[in-house]
């Protein structure tokens, strides 16, 4: 009773059975049999179809609309016509079932759902009107982006649906985090200045009327919307809601289910094969049965070979193979020779390279090699240099030491030659000699010559190699004793006698074709019909004539060849499998291959095929044949069925299900051990402990059949070869004491001694502690109406590591007349039967080109290399669908923003809780410079007028072409009366009284800076303003219409040629025309002296305005005062030590920031002349500014990131024709930026440049903002401004904390900070908190605050909002110092006192910027930099030339710029997520491919996300490819 109770619960899980099966259970109870002795006979009736499972699984699903992927059209367009033509159908036999699972699935119809998110209408209507702006520097020549043709999805794709189909949809306030799965509140940031976005190039500015990037007509922000709702409820229970420590981010623990199944049985014991029976004149070694045989049966045939047209064209007898193995072993000995030594001794490697269609050479050379002591190791032919796995066998050549190749004529003269006539040397294999084989190379040996025919013994007989899952090959021994003992158990197991006939269909080279059809048939004196792998291909019915016509007692195929007769068997009426005793199945251990049995059964039975003798086996590499089925006849019990629970294998456990189930397996017994073997099955991780009874495990062997070794390497082999069994629960004494060889094999062990396997240790994929086999995810995929779509046989299962975790990924191949749409959906099914009948997320589906997939050598796909070419970005997919968010669900816990802290620390002295306070300062200006001079100083229109009256001829600017020659020069005297001509037409001409705002829009050059002064002097207030692109006027004229109006400009100066731009039929496209100011030209000026130079009455009163638009698409213009402009000169002239004998390179654009103030006032300030160098010259000449350096022997140059770019990418591969510029003479190069310093890009400038002369000390950065244009800059001199910048590495987990750790260089996840340049004379630092704005700590990270007599004085904004932003420019610290007005610069950064000491002899304090506040990304409650983020992106494929980050409604967006072919667009969407998910822990949402250039930079080299994000949301990037991830 208790057993039948625990037979009742293991094996049918409480389900009600017929009563004739509880009858035998009853039966075996009373009889006191065991588990493993109850028959499972009676479940032989049952019957598996996948097909319908699948089709129920799906119909529980509702038809659902997911946003399709945008492509555009020319990605649809394949460039070869070999693309199309119909691939090799062949297939692993892994890959194939049985034809019950060609249904077809129908899904329910689709409900649309009503509900749309109140929410979503909130943000489209309450958000700030962006107008269309832009400050992106316009590109000549750049195409603009065309209006979108991503016609895939249509209108219709707007309704909204959601992923689980049962569930309501709430209605949520604001947009759902979905990266968390908890429903945050958007964060508020800091308030911004005018809500005045920009565009960026080619951008329709009317289509951005609607507010915050969300345009009603965009068809972008419905498919997010769409994507957003598919992830609405997430799949499994939201993470758990706690802080986690800020310097540990621990990824989620997956918990296992207390509900999940355990295994109940009692400890399994190992089990013993029939006793090896024992034959009279059985052969003492293989080489004794061939010579046996080629003696004395000289005429019997041995192996027949057939040629495509299923002809016999020879047939091999056994004295012919005796004779010419003879042959072969005397020549390979005796008349191989190099530097007149043998080339050859007894026990060398020799490689075996013969073509499938060959088996008769092959045997002779096999035969050959052991006759000579040599070992043979077969290998497939190499077809091309890039042959999939080649790489990886000419590794094992040559770890076995291989220096020669046999082979046959035919097959050499096809191989690859190099220009010399000979074979090339393949990539990673050795170097080879190729010996031909044929009769006429053979010499014929001396009467005295016999080979040494010895015993078998331990040595060394075969290598036989194998690829594993990774795809490294090995190379597996096989002893002469384990090849004997091998071929008596198969003889034994298969009944084979004397003079059979032997069909073989598999490869002759390797496993159960080799055993059978070379060794054991040998053995046997069997005649052999080879089946050649292109006869298969061109007649599937080939081997079942063979059959009938030889009258073939048995077959050895694999479950692919019999799929395949299936198919074609309608052709042929008149053949007969009577005579067949034995139809041996060499994939029987593929849990599929039933299917393919049983419906090859049904169809052959009418022909003389009987059920029993179909006979399975299981065999692996290294225990070569582990079980067989036996026919009655040979005393094999019946045959045994079971249908298992999938839920359950998953772990590990062994339950029996009905077929009604929708996830079950049906499994076939793969027979009885062998012979002579023991058997066992150990848990499948850690130590190899005995599984229980119902527990699924690895198949362990002990057996004088197996392999010996992985040949060279030992540790593997220690694993595999040699296991001890240990019992469970036990002190750890070993079961047996004699090592057990592990299968590769995943089973469990049936009643009478039956084998059941259902997969392999190679196709498992660990999912959160759920073990799935690829096998089981084909044939689920392969239901889904495979026929349609894809290719059968042509799909390739196989998991990656991301994130801790393996992720499944599904790649078939595509047929080409599948349309676009059609085989989204199918994708999308796929998932869902996955989901549904495996409970486990797919992570990649990709569709490829058909003919694309690397094959393995006969049939089927490579998986390895496919794996390899998927990481890689070498796949090429023409459809990829992602679903991180479903299959990731160990992400570190969100971080939890704790309350609202208080100035709780307590300050002592200037300690803020123990640390020092992060403050610093740069040089006392006050003891620096005499102060009477500063006062005469204070106002540059004095200072212009003094130079012009002491040094009228000392020049000021000179300005070059691209050529390189001057094209203007100003001298101090120059430059007053040009400045007095304009003065005088704002006066006259313009009308204009002191204090009205003038637009300076003119290209770089002298009239710009000889117009700013003309304004101080009229008393007028100028705004440079960058001019419009004459090919760009749509994007870059509303940039200048906005900048004047914003600023209430009165007049506009420029050119002649600009001002008719202004006003021509162009311009009027773009804006309104009419309402421009008065707008005055300057080339033709009179020549009058002004009456009197206007005089400020204080020096607080306004200089000019600066206007720019920053990275987040903020256009506003910040106030100078007089002060505050000549303190800048000031500060500028002592730190770079400016003079008037001075002469300083400036490649920057003149019209904001530190650019502007080098371009147009300090040399008037300081005296030195400026070598102005506009970089727009540099897209005509790349080496211009470099030239101009070494020409003026320049000692202080300044240039941006963009300029740096152009010169390292540009002049890169020149450095030859670059022997003329030398740049020994440059002290220090700055690159002015408002951003963290770019040190990949600095050091590689440093880098490429150091041959001409440029000194790794020269390169270094400076650090300036809105709020004051320069804070730091790097002083020429080091006595004066201190030791070289300094370069730390800080955790980046912990800078997503807020917090700063330093780590030694190379730590994981360590990111190298630069400091900033030196702070200037009279600045001040300090380091707040973002929140509390109390002061920090020394390396605490923190806004960057700035004190100094250069700020600027507040933000200029037409909306008069200057309330909101006051405290930009007078915050002051919640504690501590609470009376010194700062100005915040909103970058955060942090302070850290250094081991150096500066000129004052006080340590050092360095200065590290990590990133604007505003640019930030806060993601499951972390702050992320986007440039990190880019950064991972960029080294994830060599193809990616740019790329910029953006989120939408809590949607990570990644844009990557493509530079290479568009073929490589989706092999990018995977390996950007995989980088983000790793490196960031980060679902990157949608992944947009586009064209390079299109990512917006400004002049600084700044990439404008913002103004990205709303020409995305627009529909107007044009881009490649947009894949929404699921």
């Amino acid at each position: 009773g208790r057993q039948y109770r625990f037979f009742k619960r293991l094996l049918f899980g409480e389900l009600r059975l017929v009563a004739k099966l509880v009858d035998a259970l009853v039966a075996a109870s009373e009889c006191k049999t065991t588990l493993l002795e109850f028959d499972f006979g009676p479940f032989c009736s049952l019957f598996y179809v996948h097909t319908e499972a699948v089709q129920a699984a799906l119909a529980k699903y509702k038809e659902r609309k997911m946003p399709m992927p945008s492509k555009r059209r020319s990605v649809l367009v394949h460039s070869s016509v070999e693309t199309y033509t119909p691939p090799d159908t062949s297939s692993a036999s892994e890959d194939e079932g049985s034809l019950r699972r060609q249904g077809r699935i129908t899904s329910t119809p689709f409900q649309s759902h009503s509900n749309v998110e109140p929410w979503l209408n909130r943000v489209i209507q309450g958000s700030s009107t962006s107008s269309s702006a832009s400050s992106t520097s316009s590109h000549p020549g750049g195409k603009p982006a065309a209006a979108s043709s991503t016609a895939t999805a249509t209108a219709a794709a707007t309704v909204l649906a959601d992923l689980m189909a049962h569930i309501q949809l709430d209605n949520h306030s604001a947009p759902p985090d979905v990266t968390t799965g908890l429903m945050e509140h958007l964060h508020h940031e800091r308030p911004q200045v005018a809500s005045v976005r920009g565009v960026p190039r080619g951008y329709n500015s009317s289509i951005l009327e609607t507010g915050d990037g969300v345009p009603v007509n965009s068809r972008v922000s419905s498919k997010i919307q769409q994507l957003l709702n598919t992830l609405k409820r997430p799949k499994r229970p939201p993470l758990k809601e706690f802080f986690v420590d800020d310097f540990e981010e621990l990824l989620e623990v997956q918990q296992p289910d207390p509900n999940q199944p355990k295994p109940e049985g009692n400890q399994m014991n190992v089990l013993k094969g029939e006793p090896v029976g024992v034959v009279t004149n059985w052969p003492p070694s293989l080489l004794a049965a061939l010579q046996r045989w080629g003696t004395t049966q000289p005429k019997a045939p041995c192996l027949t070979a057939l040629d495509t047209t299923g002809k016999a064209v020879y047939t091999l007898t056994y004295g012919k193979l005796w004779s010419r193995s003879l042959k072969l072993a005397y020549t390979l000995l005796n008349k191989l020779t190099s530097r007149n030594e043998p080339l050859l001794k007894p026990g060398d490697r020799v490689a075996l390279v013969f073509p499938n269609s060959d088996p008769v050479m092959f045997m002779v050379a096999f035969y050959g090699c052991l006759l000579a002591e040599l070992i043979p190791v077969p290998i497939e032919v190499p077809l091309t240099r890039k042959d999939a796995g080649s790489q990886q066998i000419g590794f094992l050549l040559g770890s076995c030491g291989v220096t020669l190749a046999l082979t046959t004529d035919a097959c050499q003269k096809g191989l690859p030659k190099a220009q010399t006539g000979e074979v090339v040397t393949f990539k990673g294999w050795p170097r080879l000699i190729w010996f031909v084989i044929d009769g006429k190379h053979l010499a014929k040996p001396t009467k005295d010559w016999h080979p040494q025919l010895r015993d078998a013994s331990a040595e060394i007989a075969y290598i036989e190699y194998k690829t594993s899952k990774e795809g490294s090959t090995v190379g597996i021994t096989i002893s002469h004793a384990s090849m004997l003992a091998h071929c008596h158990a198969l003889t034994q197991a298969c009944g084979y006698s004397e003079a059979e006939t032997l069909t073989n269909v598999l490869d002759f080279k390797r496993d159960a074709g080799l055993w059978h059809g070379v060794l054991t048939s040998v053995m046997n004196r069997m005649h052999v019909i080879s089946i050649p792998y292109a006869l298969m291909k061109v007649n599937p019915l080939s081997w079942i004539q063979k059959v009938c016509s030889y009258k073939a007692r048995v077959a050895v195929v694999k479950s692919r060849d019999m799929h395949w007769s299936l198919l074609a068997q309608r052709d042929q009426r008149d053949v007969s499998l009577s005579s067949l005793r034995m139809l041996i199945v060499a994939d029987g251990a593929n849990p599929w291959s039933i299917s393919s049995c049983d419906a090859f059964l049904n169809v052959f039975q009418s022909r003389g095929l009987r059920p029993e003798v179909i006979c399975p086996c299981a065999s692996s590499s290294e225990a070569l044949t582990v079980a067989i089925r036996r026919p009655p006849e040979l005393g094999g019990p019946p045959p045994g069925k079971a249908v298992l629970s999938m839920n359950c294998l998953s772990y590990g456990v062994i339950r029996v299900d009905t077929e009604e189930k929708l996830s079950v397996l049906t499994v076939q017994d793969v027979g009885q051990i062998m012979p002579g073997a023991k058997v066992c099955v150990v848990k499948v991780d850690g130590t190899p402990y005995l599984c229980k009874a119902d527990e699924v495990g690895e198949i362990c062997v002990n057996s004088g059949t197996t392999g010996m070794a992985y040949f060279g390497l030992l540790g593997i082999t220690k694993n595999v070869f040699e296991v001890c069994l240990f019992p469970v629960q036990s002190t750890g004494v070993p079961v047996s004491d004699q090592p057990f060889t592990r299968t590769g094999l995943l089973g469990f062990m049936g009643p009478d001694c039956l084998v059941f396997v259902v997969g392999k240790l190679d196709g498992l994929i660990t999912v959160s502690g759920r073990r799935h086999n690829a096998d089981d995810v084909v044939a689920t995929a392969l239901a889904v109406e495979p026929m349609k779509f894809v290719y059968r046989g042509r799909i390739a299962v196989f998991s990656v590591t991301v994130l801790h975790d393996d992720r499944i990924v599904l790649v078939a191949e595509q047929r080409p007349d599948a349309s676009e749409e059609d085989s989204f959906q199918w994708m999308s099914r796929v998932l869902q039967a996955i989901d549904s009948i495996h409970q486990v997320g797919v992570y990649c589906l990709a569709l490829v080109p058909a003919n694309t997939l690397p094959k393995a050598p006969l049939g089927g796909i490579h998986i390895s290399e496919t794996k390899q070419r998927f990481l890689e970005g070498a796949l090429h997919p023409c459809n990829v669908l992602m679903c991180p968010h479903t299959c990731v669900s160990n992400l570190p816990k969100p971080r939890q923003k704790q309350p609202d802290v208080g100035p709780a620390s307590m300050i002592v002295g200037n300690l803020v809780a123990g640390k020092r306070i992060a403050q610093a300062s740069g040089r006392d200006v006050t003891q620096l410079e005499d102060n009477d001079q500063a006062r005469k100083f204070l106002y540059l229109a004095d200072v212009l007028q003094w130079r012009a009256q002491t040094t009228p001829d000392h020049p000021l600017f000179l300005l070059l072409n691209s050529k390189g020659t001057v094209a203007s020069t100003a001298s101090c005297m120059q430059l007053h009366k040009r400045a007095e001509r304009v003065a005088v037409a704002l006066i006259e001409k313009g009308r204009l009284n002191a204090g009205d705002h003038v637009a300076l829009v003119y290209p770089p050059g002298v009239d710009l800076i000889a117009t700013f002064y003309g304004c101080l002097y009229a008393g007028c207030i100028p705004i440079t303003v960058r001019p419009p692109h004459p090919q760009n006027l749509a994007t870059t004229l509303p940039t200048v219409k906005m900048i004047v109006e914003v600023s209430k400009s009165a007049c506009i100066l420029t050119t002649q040629v600009i001002m008719k731009l202004l006003k021509s039929k162009e311009a009027a496209a773009a804006v309104d025309i009419k309402t421009w100011p008065t707008i005055l030209d300057t080339d033709d000026m009179p020549k009058k002296k002004l009456a009197n130079i206007f005089r400020p009455t204080s020096p607080d009163m306004l200089a000019y305005l600066d206007f720019s638009v920053s990275t987040t698409g903020i256009l506003a213009g910040v106030k100078m005062s007089h002060a505050a402009t000549s303190a800048l000169c000031r500060s500028i002239k002592l730190q770079c030590e400016l003079y008037p004998s001075r002469q300083i390179a400036i490649c920057l654009d003149p019209y904001c920031g530190l650019g502007f103030a080098l371009w147009c006032l300090c040399s008037v300030y300081s005296g030195h002349q400026s070598i102005l160098v506009p970089p727009l010259e540099l897209e005509s000449n790349v080496s211009l500014w470099l030239s101009a350096v070494s020409q003026y022997k320049v000692r202080v140059t300044f240039c941006s990131y963009s300029v740096m770019e152009m010169c390292t990418k540009g002049l890169g591969t020149q450095t030859d024709m670059l022997r003329v510029i030398n740049l020994s003479c440059v002290r220090t190069c700055m690159v002015v930026a408002e951003e963290r310093p770019r040190i990949a890009l600095t050091q590689s400038f440093s880098k490429l440049f150091k041959d001409l002369g440029l000194s790794a000390r020269a390169v270094s950065t400076t650090f300036g903002c809105r709020v004051n244009v320069a804070i730091c800059l790097q002083n020429e001199n080091r006595i004066f401004s201190g030791p070289d910048p300094t370069t730390v590495y800080v955790d980046m987990r912990a800078l997503r904390h807020d917090r700063v750790r330093l780590v030694e260089r190379g730590s994981p996840h360590s990111l190298p900070l630069m400091e900033s340049g030196k702070i200037l004379p009279g600045v001040k630092v300090i380091i707040a908190h973002t929140e509390t704005k109390g002061p920090l700590g020394d390396s605490h990270l923190g806004e960057i605050w700035v004190s100094s007599p250069h700020n600027a004085t507040g933000y200029y904004t037409v909306y008069g909002e200057e309330a909101l932003h006051a405290d930009h420019f007078t915050a002051r610290l919640s504690f501590g110092d609470t009376q010194t007005i700062w100005a915040r610069t909103g970058y955060l950064g942090f302070l850290r006192r250094t081991e150096l000491t500066d000129a004052s002899g006080e340590r050092h304090d360095a200065l590290y910027v990590v990133g604007s506040l505003d640019e930030t990304l806060e993601l499951r409650g972390m702050r992320y930099h986007p440039i990190d983020i880019e950064t991972s992106v960029i080294r994830a494929h060599k193809s990616i030339a740019e790329c910029a980050v953006f989120t939408w409604t809590n949607l990570l967006v990644v844009v990557v710029e493509l530079e290479g072919s568009e073929q490589e667009a989706l092999d990018l969407v995977a390996l950007v997520t995989n980088v983000v998910l790793e490196e960031h822990y980060l679902i990157v949402g949608v992944v947009v491919i586009v064209d390079p250039g299109v990512i917006p930079i400004n002049s600084r080299g700044e990439k404008q996300r913002m103004h990205l994000r709303d020409g995305f949301l627009a529909d107007q990037l044009d881009p490649i490819y947009v894949a929404y991830n699921m």
